[in-house]
C-alpha cells in the first residue's frame, strides 16, 4: 500500500474478485477474500489462560455500535477459537508494547511484559507475498481513505471509480484502524488493518498486510502509539 496526504491504496491487502455478490459489486469481502477463495469495551474480559468461551467470545467479538460506522458483531462461528483474543505466557526480550507477528501461525502479538502477551488471530500474506523484519509504526488512521493503485485498475476496470480515494467505512479494505509500517523512514507498503470478515482469520490471503478482526484491531490500535517496533517473524 502506498500513502500520500492520508490516502492508502491496498496494494499489500490483495486483490479484487467477486465473493458470492452481482458482477461490477465491489466490497471488501470481495475484495479481501476472492483471489483466497479461488486457490470492544470488554478489552480482555474472558480472556483467561484457558481461552473464551462462545458466550464470552459472543460479548467480546460483539457489535460496537459507537464507532464513526458502527461496527456488526463478528459470527464467531466461523472462527477457530483458537484465534480468539487470550492473554498467554510469552517469553521474549522484546521490550512491553513491541508488535510480534508469527505468520507461520497466524498470531500477533502485542507484549505486555512480565512473560505475558495479549494474542490476536490474524489473517497474513498468501505465498509469495511473506516477508520477515523489524519495522516500526510510523503512522495510525482511523478509517482512513482507500485508493487503489493503478496496476490494480488496469487489471480490474472495476476499480477506477475508486481511483480518487474510497472513503473510509465499512466497505472500506482497510477497515477501522489501521497500523502503517515504516522502515527507515520509508512507509513499506504493508499495514496491520482490521478486517470483519471472520473467516479471512488463519489464513493467508494478502499481499503482505496482516489483519486482526475489528474488535482485535481497535484494542491493539488503542494500545499501540506511533513509533512502536513491530517484529515480523519468518513464515
Amino acid at each position: 500500500m502506498s500513502i500520500d496526504g492520508g490516502n492508502a491504496d491496498a496494494r499489500g491487502l490483495g486483490e479484487f474478485a467477486p465473493f458470492g455478490r452481482p458482477a461490477g459489486a465491489f466490497s471488501r469481502r470481495s475484495f479481501l477474500v476472492g483471489s483466497a477463495v479461488s486457490l470492544g469495551a470488554l478489552g480482555l474480559a474472558g480472556c483467561a489462560s484457558g481461552g473464551m468461551t462462545l458466550a464470552e467470545a459472543q460479548k467480546v467479538y460483539g457489535p460496537v455500535p459507537d464507532e464513526k460506522f458502527p461496527i456488526p458483531a463478528v459470527d464467531v462461528s466461523k472462527v477457530n477459537p483458537k484465534y480468539y483474543r487470550r492473554t498467554v505466557q510469552y517469553e521474549t526480550n522484546e521490550e512491553p508494547g513491541t508488535i510480534i507477528v508469527d505468520p507461520s501461525n497466524y498470531y500477533v502479538y502485542r507484549v505486555d511484559g512480565e512473560n505475558s502477551a495479549t494474542r490476536y488471530g490474524a489473517n497474513v500474506g498468501r505465498q509469495g507475498f511473506l516477508w520477515s523484519g523489524d519495522a516500526y509504526v510510523g503512522r495510525k488512521g482511523e478509517w482512513a481513505i482507500w485508493t487503489p493503485p493503478k496496476e490494480m485498475i488496469q487489471r480490474q476496470p472495476e476499480a477506477a471509480k475508486y481511483a480518487g480515494g474510497m472513503p473510509g467505512g465499512l466497505d472500506n479494505p482497510l477497515g477501522a484502524r489501521t497500523l502503517y509500517l515504516y522502515q527507515n523512514g520509508t512507509y513499506t507498503l504493508y499495514t496491520i488493518y482490521a478486517t470483519s470478515i471472520p473467516e479471512t482469520i488463519g489464513s493467508g490471503i494478502t499481499s503482505g498486510c496482516v489483519g486482526l478482526l475489528s474488535q482485535d484491531m481497535i484494542d491493539l490500535y488503542d494500545r499501540t502509539p506511533v513509533n512502536t517496533k513491530v517484529v515480523v517473524l519468518p513464515a
